[in-house]
């Protein structure tokens, strides 16, 4: 990488961008700084405007929202499914149904942007329809999901674009980074732009079209992404395989394993189950509890329109997003990595439902 004068942005970039497409299976995969870089050209590639509207799940990572709100757009959030934790088709369509119903709010809904949440897909089909009834584009926010499919299809290709994430807790990392996937050539080259401060990237010499921001990947993260994708079949397996030893520990307790939707094959980016409804209150000491005896857990992820900026600026209440209440108050997320030792897990079991019986004694 040295020798070659490119540091960023050169062969290995492109090698791995070559690699994840190829994996997927799109025309182009376009490698940037971080997923919240994806989303955030994603939105601007798509012409995502202040005052437009994207729907959006109520339960993930804050920065799924956070990107629509930097626009000065609005994110408007549709309620999840108990199982799964993905966004629920039904609240999406009672969503759109009330946006289109006013002509203020119609013109404005630009995009619906779903969630595969811990690595396993939303319901694409359902999502698409009701997308489509009204000429929406879908952006999916597949950071956990490299390598999850739904009835054989992968995560990111069922959308207009897709968006991954190589953050550390992800199956593969290249530390930080990530990868935005596509069909259309025209996003395509818009992407490629706008990741690098506009630049035409077909220009024979530098030209610059658009008002562009500075997402680029290093080569350095290239080249480890390219080493990362040749494990990628064997960590998902691996991944798989723990998911069902857990399965297994945890069948006849009070505890809800994780639930696979039909024609689902998650990668498990987590392995986040429920807690018994009257252990909400004491999860804070369970996980403490479980730190102080070896064990890493934490939360599932972020009931986003209570958290303290969405609760001030739009008003939402505990009961706006019923489901998700109850699934943010409920999650626990279990250690889970390649090398994760049966006897480890067994261990997890153990201290798991010794911890839960003397909380609820």
């Amino acid at each position: 990488m040295l020798a070659s004068g490119f540091l960023v942005q050169g062969q290995h970039v492109a090698a791995f961008e070559q690699a994840v497409a190829q994996h997927v299976g799109t025309r182009s995969a376009i490698a940037v700084s971080n997923c919240t870089a994806a989303l955030h050209l994603s939105l601007l590639a798509l012409d995502v405007r202040p005052g437009d509207i994207v729907v959006v799940t109520a339960y993930s990572w804050p920065a799924t929202a956070n990107v629509i709100e930097l626009y000065g757009a609005r994110p408007v959030f549709a309620d999840i499914q108990p199982d799964t934790f993905n966004i629920d088709p039904n609240r999406l369509e009672e969503t759109l149904e009330r946006l289109m119903a006013n002509a203020h709010t119609a013109r404005r809904v630009k995009a619906v942007l779903p969630v595969h949440t811990f690595g396993q897909m939303a319901n694409m089909p359902a999502i698409l329809e009701l997308a489509g009834r009204y000429g929406l584009p879908v952006v999916e926010d597949a950071a956990c999901a490299l390598g999850a499919t739904w009835q054989g299809r992968q995560a990111g290709t069922w959308g207009t674009i897709g968006c991954f994430s190589f953050h550390p807790r992800k199956a593969i990392t290249t530390g930080e980074g990530g990868m935005v996937v596509t069909n259309d050539p025209d996003l395509a080259k818009r992407l490629r732009a706008l990741r690098n401060h506009g630049l035409d990237p077909d220009a024979p010499s530098p030209d610059f079209i658009l008002p562009g921001l500075n997402c680029r990947m290093t080569d350095f993260q290239g080249a480890l992404g390219v080493t990362q994708m040749a494990k990628l079949d064997r960590i998902i397996a691996a991944r798989r395989c723990l998911a069902g030893l857990y399965d297994e520990l945890l069948r006849g307790t009070s505890i809800q394993a994780p639930v696979v939707a039909p024609g689902s094959h998650p990668v498990y980016q987590s392995y986040v189950v429920l807690l018994p409804a009257d252990v909400a209150p004491r999860r804070a000491d369970l996980i403490a509890a479980l730190k102080a005896r070896g064990i890493e857990t934490t939360i599932g992820t972020w009931h986003i329109p209570m958290i303290t900026h969405y609760r001030r600026a739009y008003g939402y209440r505990e009961g706006d997003f019923p489901v998700a209440d109850v699934v943010s108050a409920l999650s626990l997320t279990l250690p889970l990595h390649e090398r994760l030792l049966a006897s480890e897990q067994e261990q997890v079991g153990a201290h798991l439902t010794d911890l839960l019986a003397s909380l609820r004694g």
